[in-house]
C-alpha cells in the first residue's frame, strides 16, 4: 500500500496550513458531497495507475488546491449576497505586521460600528519545555534493560516502554525515546539538544520535550512525565532528567485599546470578525493599529485572493511531471480554458490573462473599472468568473483521480451499475492501492 507515503506527503506539505471556518461542514453538507460522489462514480471505469508515488502526490495537490479555491469562493459569498457586494468584502490591515497580523473573517453581518482598534504586544505566549540532563554522547550511563515512563497531558495518561541494549550509547537511547514521543501524536515534540561550553560540554546532548500548545488556563502544567514504578525506571528517569520542567507555559499579554488582556494562544479571534496573530513584542508605546482598507485596496485584495487560488492550481498542473498528469494534462486544459475564454472581458476590468491561462492584476485598470458608472458590470464579470472556477473546483475536489495519468482496464455494464462512491476516486478515502 502507498497510503503511508501519501499521508507523509500530505502531513509534510499541507498540515501546517491553518484551517478556516470553511473547512467545517454540517451533516447536510457532507450528505450532499457523498451523494455527488455516488452520482459521479456510478459509471466510473476500472483503471490502473501508471506511477503510484507521483500520482499520489499529484492527487493530494489537486485536492488541496481545489479546496483552496472553494474556501475563497465561500469567503466571497457568505452573507454578502449580491454580486456587487461580494468583492467589496472588508479587508483588515495591521500597521505593524511584524508584531501583529490580522485577517478579516466576518461575514458582513457584524456590528458596523466596529471599525478598528489598537493592540500592543507585551509578551507572547510560550510552550512548556522540559530539558533533560546533558549526557555524554559516546558512553552509556544506563544499565541495559527494559524501562518505562508515563506522559500525562490534560486529556489522558500514556505509558511508554523502551529497551536499552548493550552496545548502545546515551545518544542512541535519547533518539529512541524521542522517536517514541514524536510518533505518539500527543502534541509533544521531542528533540535532541547538543551541548556547548555553557551547558554539558561539546560532546554531550540532552533530550528536550516541548508542548505544541502554548499558554495555560487552570492547569499547573501542560504535560507531566513520571517514571515507571520499578526502581530501575526511577533511577533512569533521574539520569535522563526529562521529568523536570525547565520552562513553564505562559500566556500572552497585550494591551487592547489600552486595556491589559491575556490569551493562552498567540492566535485568537475578536468578535468573530478579526483573526489576530501575535508575532512579536511591540515597541514600547507603539501599538499596532488594526483598521479596514479603503474600497480599492479591499476589492483588489479580494480579487487577488481568488486569482492566487486559481493560479495555484494552474501552477500545480503545469509543473507536475507528465508521468502523473498524462500527456493530455486534462486539469491544465480545463482550468486554463475558463480564463482564456474570458480573456477580453477580464482584461477590461484589470485581470490580464496570459497564454497559459494564468492571471495577473492591473490595479490601475481595476480602479477605473470599479468607478460608479462601471462598477455594476465589473462585479457581474467578477462574480461570473468566481462561479465558474468555483463550480470546476467542486468537480475537481469530488474526483481528483479524474485528472491523473491512468490506464482504463474496463467499463461497467451500461445501465446495470451499482453504487460505488469511492470506486474511481480512491483518493477520496485517503487510500491509494499500488496493487490495483
Amino acid at each position: 500500500m502507498a497510503k503511508i507515503d501519501a499521508y507523509a506527503y500530505y502531513l509534510s506539505t499541507y498540515s501546517s496550513i491553518r484551517p478556516t471556518r470553511y473547512d467545517s461542514h454540517k451533516k447536510s453538507d457532507l450528505r450532499k458531497i457523498y451523494n455527488h460522489m455516488v452520482k459521479t462514480n456510478r459509471e466510473a471505469p476500472l483503471y490502473k495507475l501508471s506511477n503510484e508515488d507521483s500520482v499520489a502526490k499529484y492527487a493530494i495537490d489537486i485536492k488541496e488546491n481545489a479546496k483552496a479555491i472553494q474556501n475563497v469562493v465561500a469567503s466571497l459569498s457568505d452573507n454578502y449576497g449580491e454580486h456587487n457586494d461580494s468583492f467589496q468584502k472588508k479587508v483588515a490591515v495591521s500597521s505593524d505586521e511584524k508584531a501583529v497580523s490580522v485577517k478579516y473573517v466576518g461575514d458582513g453581518t457584524e456590528d458596523a460600528r466596529i471599525t478598528g482598534f489598537d493592540i500592543e504586544v507585551k509578551k507572547l505566549s510560550s510552550p512548556q519545555i522540559n530539558v533533560g540532563n546533558y549526557m555524554r554522547n559516546d558512553s552509556l550511563s544506563i544499565i541495559p534493560g527494559s524501562y518505562s515512563f508515563d506522559l500525562t497531558t490534560n486529556n489522558a495518561t500514556y505509558e511508554f516502554q523502551y529497551n536499552v541494549k548493550p552496545g548502545e550509547n546515551n545518544l542512541d537511547v535519547m533518539k529512541k525515546i524521542a522517536g517514541l514521543v514524536n510518533r505518539s501524536s500527543l502534541g509533544i515534540t521531542a528533540t535532541i539538544r547538543r551541548g556547548s561550553i555553557s551547558t554539558g560540554g561539546a560532546d554531550t546532548s540532552a533530550l528536550t520535550l516541548t508542548s505544541r500548545q502554548t499558554g495555560r488556563n487552570d492547569e499547573n502544567h501542560l504535560f507531566e512525565i513520571t517514571p515507571g514504578p520499578s526502581g530501575d525506571s526511577i533511577r533512569t528517569m533521574d539520569l535522563l532528567g526529562i521529568h523536570n520542567i525547565t520552562h513553564e507555559a505562559e500566556n500572552s499579554v497585550f494591551l487592547f485599546n489600552g486595556l491589559e488582556l491575556s490569551s493562552a494562544s498567540n492566535s485568537f479571534t475578536i468578535e468573530d470578525t478579526f483573526d489576530i496573530t501575535l508575532k512579536d513584542v511591540s515597541e514600547e508605546g507603539s501599538p499596532a493599529e488594526i483598521r479596514f482598507k479603503n474600497n480599492l485596496d479591499a476589492v483588489a485584495d479580494n480579487v487577488m485572493s481568488l486569482v492566487d487560488a486559481f493560479n495555484g492550481i494552474l501552477d500545480i498542473a503545469e509543473n507536475t511531471s507528465e508521468e502523473a498528469t498524462g500527456d493530455t494534462n486534462k486539469l491544465l486544459n480545463e482550468m486554463s480554458s475558463i480564463s482564456r475564454s474570458r480573456r477580453e472581458s477580464l482584461g477590461d476590468i484589470g485581470l490580464i490573462v496570459a497564454d497559459n491561462g494564468s492571471i495577473s492584476l492591473d490595479k490601475n485598470i481595476l480602479e477605473d473599472a470599479i468607478q460608479p458608472e462601471r462598477a455594476d458590470e465589473t462585479f457581474k464579470r467578477l462574480s461570473s468568473f468566481k462561479s465558474a472556477i468555483g463550480a470546476k473546483a467542486d468537480a475537481v475536489a469530488i474526483n481528483p483521480m479524474n485528472y491523473v495519468n491512468k490506464v482504463v482496464v474496463n467499463y461497467k455494464n451500461p445501465g446495470r451499475t451499482f453504487t460505488a462512491p469511492y470506486f474511481s476516486s480512491v483518493y477520496s478515502g485517503m487510500m491509494l492501492d499500488k496493487y490495483i
